[in-house]
């Protein structure tokens, strides 16, 4: 029996994770690609493991992918003109029911002039970021300053209830740190004393109980051979389907050497639940006006050239990993990053139940893909959530309670496990916290994804369909491989208080 268990409790995390494949949301849609700024590229979400932190939920929003450290003068500033949102269901509907809103403001100084240096006679401005070397005392020489405002919405995100959330002293505006620039700027190794001065506690009305926020610069944390995932997996199938390989090229493989900018909070996980439900629902989105117009003579500013208005337009989406990159077909890519998850069954059900990436596998490496269709067993997870896993109590089936939507699935009443005792495989090595309850910075989800894909899970069920995935072994010849993508980090490789992701590379040395 307890080895039925195991094999179940695998089987879980090996279905939930077929809806993800194999790396963050890089620049995976058409339009996405012309708007970096706004490009969403990994959501992690799980019950908070910091020492003394247990009732916590994290919710960490990365943006701004492939960030190059020296990449200045300007650096990687988010939008002003742009909404950043998480967005959280807590009673299985589909529908958000909490939601974060993140609004930027980016400041000249000196009244719009920015730092000026008296040059014969007349004071003009400078054409950098920072005149002097910067601490976390006021007073930092900086030319320009990045800030944001931070919302709750309960309800409708539009429509809803809203109020804002405020820092300790009751403040409405949260100061940005500016990015890691180099060694010269922030002398001594001080840029991460720096940015911590930035982490700040909130009050979330109606929320008895302080959270914790941070927005900036972090080391890339998603651990994938991206190169060589998007060159039609370039690797040799015995390197690719032996588990001894999981690590042979390191821990972050090509993103090692990138930033990303991080929206991270820590929040009760009493203020995101609602009633008895455990279950909370999450994805993150990044909205545009509807409307802009260039100006070809602009004023002087900052993005100046334009002019945004209009209604809040999205134009990203992510919840569960990858999804868009791998699972959703080339024409609907921009639709589904304007798309909400209540109405994934009728726009984007046929890429689950008949997915095209394990038909690319088999032509690739001659492994023989799964023949049930539809796939039901990947709809479980990826559109419901997992019975006695991270599966809503209103939900009891396919499309049966409550509907088919995507998203990340977190169960709070499970409890968190420290850094050091946390598997990178999840429930599928008996760790409960992990993917794909959630998802944590050091869970390997692009070597689980490449497992179900070609059909673990009808390995897993056995003859008499254990699981009620509708599925046998019979129709997964090559389910029980043990692919790998040859990256692996794990949770030790990150920090283990809030917000857990690494300093960010300097940009000069």
């Amino acid at each position: 029996m307890q080895m039925k268990l195991r094999h179940i409790a695998r089987a879980c995390l090996l279905l939930a994770a077929a809806g993800g494949a194999m790396a963050s949301s890089h620049r995976e849609a058409p339009f996405i690609t012309t708007a970096p700024k706004v490009d969403g590229t990994d959501f992690y979400m799980f019950n908070s493991y910091e020492a003394g932190k247990a009732g916590n939920v994290t919710l960490i929003a990365n943006y701004l992918p492939l960030q190059d450290a020296y990449g200045g003068p300007n650096y990687f500033s988010l939008d002003p003109n742009a909404l950043y949102e998480i967005h959280l269901d807590n009673n299985g509907d589909g529908k958000e029911d909490l939601t974060f809103q993140f609004q930027f403001k980016n400041e000249l100084a000196n009244n719009g002039a920015g730092i000026t240096l008296p040059i014969g006679g007349k004071n003009v401005s400078i054409p950098l970021r920072q005149a002097g070397a910067v601490t976390n005392a006021p007073g930092a020489p900086l030319s320009y300053t990045e800030s944001f405002t931070l919302n709750v919405v309960r309800g409708d995100r539009r429509s809803g209830s809203r109020a804002a959330v405020t820092t300790a002293g009751g403040g409405t505006t949260f100061g940005k740190p500016i990015d890691y620039i180099g060694t010269k700027t922030f002398p001594g190794n001080s840029y991460e004393g720096y940015a911590n001065s930035y982490i700040q506690s909130i009050n979330i009305p109606g929320c008895a109980t302080p959270g914790k926020v941070f927005v900036g610069q972090r080391k890339e944390a998603f651990s994938v051979n991206l190169g060589a995932i998007f060159d039609l997996v370039n690797a040799p199938a015995s390197v690719i389907t032996n588990e001894a390989n999981a690590a042979a090229a390191g821990k972050f493989g090509e993103l090692e050497d990138k930033n990303v900018t991080s929206l991270a909070l820590e929040v009760p996980a009493t203020c995101l639940t609602q009633g008895s439900e455990k279950v909370i629902g999450g994805w993150t989105t990044a909205s545009l006006r509807q409307g802009r117009l260039l100006n070809g003579a602009p004023g002087s500013g900052l993005q100046a050239s334009e002019k945004a208005g209009g209604a809040w337009t999205q134009v990203s989406r992510l919840g569960m990993p990858l999804v868009n990159e791998v699972v959703i077909g080339l024409k609907d890519k921009d639709k589904f990053n304007a798309s909400k998850p209540l109405n994934d069954a009728a726009n984007f059900a046929d890429y689950v139940t008949n997915p095209t990436l394990p038909a690319l596998l088999e032509s690739l490496f001659g492994v023989k893909a799964p023949t049930n269709f539809p796939r039901t067993d990947l709809m479980t997870a990826f559109l419901t959530g997992l019975p006695t896993v991270n599966r809503p109590a209103n939900i009891t089936g396919l499309g049966m309670g409550g509907p088919l939507t995507e998203m990340l699935r977190l169960n709070t009443s499970i409890a968190a496990k420290p850094a050091a005792a946390q598997n990178a495989l999840g429930v599928a090595a008996g760790d409960a916290a992990g993917f794909p309850n959630g998802r944590r910075l050091g869970d390997d989800v692009v070597d689980v994804s490449l497992r179900v894909a070609m059909g673990a899970l009808c390995v897993l069920t056995g003859d008499t369909d254990a699981l009620k995935v509708g599925c046998k072994p019979a129709d997964a010849p090559s389910g029980g491989v043990a692919f790998v993508d040859g990256v692996r980090a794990s949770a030790t490789d990150f920090k283990q208080v809030f917000p857990y992701l690494n300093t960010p590379l300097a940009g000069a040395k």
